[in-house]
């Protein structure tokens, strides 16, 4: 099988689905490819919280989450850099005080605020419309239904907290926020431009790039020897920081352009073929 590769696995297009379904394929692939001694990782925009039962039945040898800030390794802490707690703070007046409703996303749970229950089922119902759920999906989707376990009614002032998601009442939101926080790194997410429905504020200057490079460090690992599987836009540094790269059928254009294999969609068992393309497997 060669020599031990470390795989870095995007959750959201990748190992799963836009609606969540985990294929069979991708589980046995990640299986095999440990039983062979090489090492997986999830690397995620999602934080520990968020790592729902099924992918971590999986079996991974730990993960990277909200795109960096976060590295975990054989149940070893690597690397946590938060949100500071003067900025959290600020930042929970700031959207209150414009109204725009939020979750915070901790490794300990998402805490929603007051208001995103109501205020975010419409915009919950478009996102499921845009990642193709079918009509009578949607059209009852509930902010729960999303987000099963967000906790609402907790002291939204906190010092865990990795990212802020908000909802966007106009794209303005987001260059708003970018403008009132420079320190913190903004982005926006639920559909392409000014067409997105949420935006997010997280830790400046940590990629996904970051964190391989990290992990490796703490691994005593050459990143030539590691292996990026991804989707989107924001995989793309860590396919750069990897020895080698893969995009989905299933992913964007600007990813497949930067990756060094394309393999089938996600669900026609893109990654277990993959697996058999860097011969993990």
């Amino acid at each position: 099988m060669g020599e031990k590769k470390i795989c870095l696995i995007d959750v959201d297009g990748t190992l799963v689905d836009y609606s969540g379904n985990l294929p069979q394929s991708a589980v046995d692939a990640v299986r095999a490819a440990r039983a062979n001694g090489h090492e997986v990782y999830a690397c995620t925009g999602r934080s520990k919280a968020e790592m729902y039962q099924n992918i971590l039945d999986i079996g991974l040898d730990g993960m990277i989450g909200g795109n960096g800030c976060y590295i975990e390794s054989h149940d070893d802490v690597v690397f946590h850099q938060l949100i500071p707690a003067d900025e959290e703070r600020r930042l929970v007046d700031w959207l209150n005080a414009r109204g725009l409703a939020f979750y915070l996303e901790c490794n300990s749970g998402l805490y929603g605020s007051p208001t995103f229950r109501e205020d975010g089922r419409e915009t919950m119902r478009l996102y499921a419309k845009g990642k193709g759920k079918p009509e009578e999906v949607y059209s009852k989707m509930e902010v729960t239904d999303a987000f099963p376990e967000m906790i609402f009614g907790a002291d939204p002032y906190r010092d865990d907290v990795n990212k802020v998601s908000f909802i966007l009442k106009s794209y303005q939101d987001h260059l708003d926020s970018a403008a009132a926080f420079p320190d913190l790194k903004a982005g926006t997410w639920g559909g392409k431009g000014e067409a997105a429905l949420f935006g997010d504020l997280g830790v400046k200057d940590i990629t996904k790039a970051f964190a391989v490079g990290k992990l490796c460090q703490w691994l005593d690992a050459d990143p030539a020897d590691t292996i990026a599987f991804g989707d989107a836009k924001v995989d793309i540094p860590m396919f750069e920081a990897c020895g080698q790269s893969c995009c989905m059928g299933s992913g964007g254009d600007e990813a497949k352009a930067a990756a060094d294999y394309v393999t089938d969609d996600v669900d026609k068992d893109g990654l277990a073929k993959a697996f058999a393309h860097f011969g993990l497997v």
